[in-house]
């Protein structure tokens, strides 16, 4: 249960996160205690770049509260990269799989898509992320490569 209370604010401390305004932010950043701050690394990893992240971030550059600014811009930091490693693997993910569904060995693919089979395998394996561009010309590929192999 948390002691904090808002002042001057229409919301309270048991609504959720997502829907107090800065000053509550604020408040929770300066005079929060450990539970008001993990409701806040909860939604910030739920949306790492959403609202409460950003007024978070604000909130600690604002005020520089000793120790918890560091350990607040440190939950963003890692949610947003859990996020962004999450994402690329998704996106690894549908490359091996539309690869599969071509049909295709993994040269003659990277061929119709314009790069090398080693290029091909980094973004197969997550290592590196293609433009959306080039999401879209794989998807174009597999589609292609589906239809030939039904004709």
């Amino acid at each position: 249960m948390s002691a904090l209370k808002f002042r001057n604010i229409t919301a309270s401390v048991d609504d959720p996160v997502e829907t107090w305004p800065f000053e509550g932010i604020l408040t929770a950043v300066e005079r929060g205690t450990l539970p008001d701050w993990q409701r806040l690394a909860a939604a910030i990893r739920a949306d790492p770049w959403g609202p409460v992240a950003q007024q978070v971030l604000e909130a600690v550059e604002m005020s520089r509260p000793y120790g918890t600014g560091e350990l607040l811009t440190t939950v963003v930091e890692r949610a947003r990269q859990e996020a962004a490693d999450a994402e690329r693997e998704q996106v690894a993910g549908e490359i091996r799989e539309l690869v599969a569904r071509s049909g295709l060995s993994r040269q003659d693919f990277a061929l119709r898509l314009g790069t090398s089979r080693s290029r091909l395998s980094t973004y197969m394996a997550g290592k590196v992320t293609p433009s959306a561009a080039l999401m879209l010309r794989i998807r174009r590929v597999t589609a292609r490569a589906q239809i030939t192999q039904s004709s």
